[in-house]
């Protein structure tokens, strides 16, 4: 049978290959013209726009990071009346958080990062304003001694940390190294490398030891801290806001932009993340925070105790030495109207 199937295979007609039709002498001849001298110069002057093309791209990136500190679209300003009746509600929620810190004896941590002139400072002051200084404090340190130069980077913060019923605010705080002193060259690039890996586990230990850790940082566009920097430069009470620090904040934006990305990629943790704070409306970032910082802790209304004021014991025989032996401070604000 199988020889039978190669016969009739055999005798089946072979399919005929389709032949390419052959070029002709016309064809042949016309060859791709060669490149003239003019096109050979026009293609090395053309080599310049793909520079070009990449500067442009380049100058895009730049003007995107400038640019990208503020996100979200520009929401109308709140009146002043607004801010201020919702401030004091969440002031009130701050003193409830405060009691209930001072009570159950925890030990809070709120971290204050970002640009130079973002509002950190007015958002700190607007939390401080209503509470006891013994339970909520600021730290706010200078530049290190030649002492603490020599010392582990995060001693003299650990200095400031919290005990049992209180909540300290860090107004700058272990994150110079990861910005200021990153591009302004206070640090060495070991010394760098070793914060990126060493503030992790720091800030786990904190957690594991029981303190509650946040960590804000204020982003403000770079034409809303010009605003703000022109401002101080103008007004006397400001002008000690601005320090040579702020100026080279300026010059070196991108570099800073840099940094912070850097610093987010190694430091924005489970157990302590960041949080951006959009302010180029100050009034608006203000609320913002302290209504996020409040949703963050888990804290209850313990309420006041009541108190009963006692009455004043009249005590016989004491006499008053004359007023003339006092010394006091003259009143010179009691004209009409005062």
């Amino acid at each position: 049978m199988a020889k039978k199937k190669s016969e009739s295979e055999s005798k089946a007609p072979k399919l005929k290959k389709a032949k390419a039709p052959k070029k002709s002498k016309s064809d042949k001849k016309s060859k791709a013209p060669k490149k003239s001298k003019s096109d050979k110069k026009s293609k090395k002057n053309s080599k310049p726009k793909t520079n070009s093309k990449s500067r442009n791209h380049e100058q895009d990136l730049v003007s995107r990071m400038l640019h990208a500190e503020v996100i979200a679209p520009e929401l109308p300003r709140l009146k002043k009346k607004e801010y201020e009746a919702k401030l004091g509600e969440l002031q009130v929620e701050l003193v409830k958080l405060q009691e209930w810190i001072k009570a159950t004896g925890q030990k809070v941590v709120v971290i204050f990062e970002g640009r130079d002139a973002a509002g950190k400072g007015g958002t700190i002051t607007r939390i401080t304003q209503r509470l006891n200084p013994r339970v909520c404090r600021v730290a706010a340190l200078a530049t290190p001694t030649e002492r603490e130069k020599t010392q582990w980077y995060f001693q003299r913060y650990v200095a400031h940390l919290p005990a049992a019923g209180e909540m300290v605010l860090f107004d700058r705080s272990w994150y110079n190294r990861a910005g200021v002193e990153r591009v302004m060259g206070f640090c060495t690039e070991e010394e760098y490398q070793e914060f990126l890996r060493s503030c992790p586990l720091f800030e786990r230990m904190l957690r594991r030891s029981g303190i509650i850790l946040l960590k804000y940082w204020f982003s403000v566009s770079h034409e809303e801290q010009e605003r703000r920097f022109q401002r101080r430069i103008h007004d006397r009470i400001r002008r000690w806001k601005l320090s040579p620090m702020d100026l080279q904040s300026r010059a070196r934006w991108v570099e800073y932009s840099i940094a912070k990305d850097m610093m987010f990629s190694h430091t924005d943790i489970k157990q302590a993340p960041w949080y951006v704070v959009q302010a180029d409306q100050k009034r608006r970032a203000r609320l913002n925070c302290i209504s996020h910082l409040l949703g963050q802790i888990p804290y209850e209304d313990i309420g006041p105790t009541p108190i009963k004021l006692p009455k004043r014991k009249i005590t016989k025989g004491y006499v008053r030495p004359p007023m003339t032996d006092q010394n006091f401070v003259p009143d010179v604000f009691n004209g009409d109207g005062d």
